[in-house]
């Protein structure tokens, strides 16, 4: 059959069958958490293209688009039976199979019975071990009306969710109640039924505006569903909704002379939440300007999903966007109701705005010996303190002293606005409130920017903490979490993580890198150990914290620079040999990175390998080299290379020229192989073994003092 390509909606390019026919399926549900529905799109679409290709259906494109009450997949040119099938399974051989006569043995007949075919349609094929017999089953293929109602329960059935229930005696389970099915395959009904629900050709339209039809609305196709429903109120395209949305906010933000503060998880929310979305403009009372704007912002997006408005210089404008899920004469009267609701959610805001700031963040902070941190690891006072002391040694790590009282300060107060009236209604502000409250309180200002700042980065994405101290708050923090927790055994396993402590780890790793902050990990994780041993908490893992953060390093490495894997585990395996920093670690990656595409690279690599491995055979240590037992010119060579350039290299390595040490390397190549190539190593005389092996010795730990280069991988070895 002949094939084509065509770019699906999503961008990937599928390939398409010359003829075919239409599938169309519907699940119409009760209204879904709008979370939920593009991750259920892209598993249905994942779980669609798995199980026509299981059934050997040729198809053209997969697309799917949902709004909170429908999930729809559309696969079109659905070919209109199966590829044919070719099963084959081997017997026994020629001679077993058949007497001298060729007539069939009993074995053939056995194996011609077990495989369901006639033992005049066995077929005797040449194998690399002689002649064997083979049965061959041709399978036609099958309609695919007939395959369809199926694969299609099997699609929806497959569908998981973060919480999912039972609502009817079927005791099928979905995130909230199906309500109706619709399924069509060229046009015509595909008789599914999953859920105690019969699939027909029928949806339903808005729930007001579509109201008028209780029969539902008949399909035929795609293009008739899309038409029909954008007629009934429902724009079942996400993307579409997405651009109307977009287009409506940006029209309504310009006539209010202000901008769209845009978020992208709140734009999220706006398309997966409605069906006809309509943009409504809104304003506040300007009296609530004077608080800090995040307080307005937060509760306009976290309690409402409305869109806050900034004018060019980034401050606050009193009015906000909010999208509808539905379009009708009396609009103002739900702009009035958005109003009334945040106006009473700005005035609690003021309320606890206003009272927290009658008590200074100091004082809350001796209130934090009343908060437990975890069960095992104390209260947050404990906590507040062991990162004070960590934000001390990091500025003295960094020949910062004078940031030495400030850090303390600023872990003191770090916690303390987790008492607060505003944080308590609105989470996401800890630390923006305390830093403001630092501020009102009178505070310096460094300490206060670093409050601010201590939650930066919120992972692998987002800003890092702009001031130096920031990031020692920050850091000083996040190690103390990973090392409390490890250090009583609450481990991450597989997927679990229920304190989130991949994301520190991440952070870690981005405010060293992408901060450039030099600090050697294997000292600060000893630090803080042994701060939570002083606390009095024992031991319940042995599990190391700092492979744990390191595992991090390797991910974002991968990810953001594209190092080849073994170049990364090279490096890292040889971490403990020196400072785990991983600023240095990654300019360490960079300079192995580049070198490996020398040709002589691969040839020396192969050299040290075989070096190293019989130094790790022998389990050999350093051992003072005899120059006098050398007996062939390729040992004073390399012994004379190695003297050379192991002052030189190590001096590089020391002021951090990686590539002028990788270039030193390099240069060994002609004497390693000349070596190899003119010396045995393993000789009758024990001391002239000895003496060589002793020069390989120096040879490999000069190597390991950059990287661990068995790691390497030869290429088209």
């Amino acid at each position: 059959m002949a094939r084509a390509k065509t770019a699906s909606p999503t961008g990937a390019t599928k390939p398409v069958a010359a003829t075919g026919s239409e599938c169309l399926l519907e699940i119409g549900v009760e209204e879904l958490p709008y979370q939920f529905v593009a991750p259920a799109l892209g598993a249905l679409a994942e779980s669609a293209e798995r199980l026509f290709n299981a059934r050997r259906l040729a198809h053209g494109s997969v697309t799917t688009v949902g709004t909170p009450r429908r999930l729809v997949l559309v696969v079109h040119q659905v070919a209109s039976r199966q590829h044919p099938a070719e099963k084959e399974a081997m017997g026994p051989s020629k001679t077993v199979a058949f007497d001298q006569a060729g007539q069939p043995t009993k074995a053939a007949l056995g194996f011609a019975a077990s495989q369901g075919v006639p033992v005049s349609e066995l077929e005797v094929r040449a194998t690399p071990k002689g002649d064997y017999v083979f049965a061959v089953k041709r399978e036609p293929g099958r309609q695919t009306a007939a395959l369809l109602p199926d694969l299609l329960s099997e699609l929806i059935g497959g569908l998981s969710f973060p919480k999912s229930m039972k609502w009817n005696a079927s005791g099928a389970r979905f995130a909230r109640p199906v309500r109706w099915l619709m399924a069509l395959y060229g046009g015509r009904i595909v008789p599914v039924e999953w859920g105690g629900l019969k699939a027909g050709n029928r949806t339903w339209g808005h729930r007001f505006v579509g109201s008028g039809n209780p029969q539902g609305l008949v399909v035929k196709d795609w293009k008739s569903y899309v038409s029909t429903l954008e007629r009934n109120g429902v724009i079942p395209d996400q993307e579409k909704r997405r651009a109307m949305i977009l287009a409506q906010l940006n029209r309504l933000a310009a006539s209010a002379k202000g901008q769209l503060h845009r978020d992208e998880a709140l734009f999220e929310q706006a398309v997966f939440t409605v069906e006809f979305p309509q943009a409504i403009l809104g304003s506040f009372n300007p009296h609530y300007l004077s608080l800090p704007k995040e307080i307005p912002m937060t509760a306009m997006k976290e309690h409402q999903g409305f869109f806050p408005l900034i004018n060019k210089d980034g401050g606050l404008v009193p009015k906000f966007l909010s999208v509808a899920n539905i379009k009708v004469p009396g609009m103002a009267l739900i702009q009035k109701g958005n109003e009334r609701v945040l106006a009473a959610r700005l005035a609690d805001a003021r309320f606890y705005f206003e009272d927290d700031r009658k008590i200074t963040l100091a004082d809350r902070a001796d209130r934090l010996s009343q908060m437990t941190l975890h069960q095992r690891l104390g209260t947050l006072k404990q906590k507040t303190a062991r990162v004070g002391l960590l934000a001390a040694k990091l500025t003295e790590t960094l020949n910062k002293p004078d940031l030495s009282r400030a850090a303390e300060r600023a872990a003191l107060l770090s916690k303390a606005d987790l008492l607060t009236g505003v944080v308590g209604e609105f989470p996401s502000l800890q630390g923006v409130m305390g830093g403001e409250y630092a501020r009102h309180d009178g505070e310096p200002e460094d300490v206060c920017h670093a409050i601010r700042e201590q939650y930066l980065p919120p992972a692998m994405e987002g800003e890092i903490p702009p001031s130096l101290l920031g990031k020692i708050l920050s850091l000083a923090d996040r190690i103390d979490t990973i090392v409390a927790f490890f250090h009583v055994g609450l481990v991450p396993s597989g997927s679990e993580d229920p304190f989130a402590l991949r994301r520190h780890a991440a952070a870690i790793i981005r405010i060293l890198i992408e901060g450039r902050v030099h600090v050697n990990l294997l000292d600060l994780e000893a630090r803080a150990k042994r701060l939570v041993q002083s606390d009095g908490f024992k031991a319940a893992s042995d599990v190391s914290a700092l492979s744990f953060i390191a595992d991090r390093l390797r991910f974002y490495v991968k990810t953001v620079h594209r190092f080849r894997d073994d170049v990364i585990e090279a490096v890292l395996k040889s971490a403990h040999r020196h400072a785990f920093d991983p600023i240095d670690l990654l300019a360490r990656m960079q300079a192995l990175q580049q070198i490996t595409a020398r040709t002589e690279f691969d040839p020396l690599i192969a050299g040290f390998k075989r070096a190293h491995r019989l130094i790790e055979k022998e389990q050999w240590e350093r051992r003072k080299i005899d120059v006098s037992l050398f007996t062939h010119p390729a040992e004073h060579g390399l012994y004379k290379a190695l003297i050379e350039s192991r002052d030189g290299s190590l001096t590089q390595l020391a002021r951090g020229d990686y590539r002028a040490m990788l270039d030193t390397l390099v240069g060994m190549k002609p004497t390693v192989d000349a070596f190899f190539d003119g010396v045995m190593v393993n000789v009758q005389d024990p001391a002239l073994r000895a003496n060589r092996l002793s020069l390989l010795y120096e040879i490999d730990q000069l190597f390991l003092a950059f990287a661990d280069f068995s790691q390497i991988v030869v290429q088209g070895v």
